[in-house]
């Protein structure tokens, strides 16, 4: 009896297309996913830009939706050439703001020389703030809150150009690291008294906004030197009245 001969399975030589459609499926989803990632919403990446030129500005109203008031360079704060990193302010808001300072020089400089106090008062601008530094020696009792009398007219000088700025106001009120003798329980409660005595004359006595004005009380926590001997304890005592001109435009509110 004849023997039944098996037929050999044919070798599947399309076997490869089962790989080349998982290798096309694959590729598909990898540009797929690529474009994705490459897509870019140019309203955020706008909205992104303007953010960042406000905030690297010099002053700025704020906000995404507003550019920079001051046009200059894109910073507005610049290195100084050479690479010392010392910033300087664009020019022209510069100028205004070393013209309040001179102003405040002028009006006080004739009182400060008829009570032969000129280190009682220090103006220094620097980064964009105006600091006016009052020697709490000279204005205050020790360990006392209320102003001397013969130092009010020094004050009423400032306070007539501070208040023709328009600009916030931050009085700063610093002790030395001696303790309180005095009905203060301790340098913090000193520096508040102090320091809310300068912020409501401003009020009461010129008018201010009180919104403009802020009291702040800070003991001996940011010393100016050391407090190793008398002569620096004496300059760590002190009260700084700080204007920050970068909140808002000042070309309209000081004058020229």
């Amino acid at each position: 009896m004849a023997k039944k001969h098996k037929h050999e399975e044919h070798e599947n030589h399309e076997r490869w297309l089962v790989s080349y459609a998982d290798f096309i499926t694959l590729l598909f989803a990898f540009f797929v996913v690529m474009y994705s990632v490459s897509r870019v919403d140019q309203k955020r990446v706008v909205q992104a830009s303007q953010s960042i030129r406000w905030a690297l500005h010099f002053s700025g109203s704020g906000g995404v939706g507003e550019l920079p008031i001051f046009q200059g360079p894109p910073a507005g704060m610049v290195a100084a050439a050479g690479g010392s990193g010392r910033a300087t302010a664009a020019p022209e808001a510069l100028k205004q703001i070393e013209a309040v300072k001179r102003r405040i020089e002028k009006k006080i400089k004739a009182y400060l020389q008829e009570r032969k106090a000129t280190q009682s008062v220090a103006v220094e601008l620097a980064n964009g703030k105006l600091t006016i530094r009052l020697s709490a020696t000279s204005f205050f009792d020790p360990a006392q809150a209320a102003l001397r009398p013969e130092m009010i007219p020094v004050l009423d000088a400032i306070a007539s150009e501070l208040k023709q700025m328009k600009r916030p106001v931050r009085v700063e009120a610093h002790t030395d690291a001696s303790g309180v003798a005095s009905r203060f329980r301790n340098n913090w409660e000193l520096s508040a008294a102090r320091a809310s005595t300068v912020t409501a004359f401003l009020e009461e006595g010129h008018q201010m906004p009180a919104e403009l004005l802020t009291a702040a009380g800070m003991s001996s926590a940011h010393p100016l030197v050391p407090n190793d001997t008398p002569e620096h304890r004496e300059m760590n005592r002190r009260v700084e009245m700080v204007v920050d001109f970068y909140s808002s435009d000042i070309s309209s509110t000081v004058a020229k």
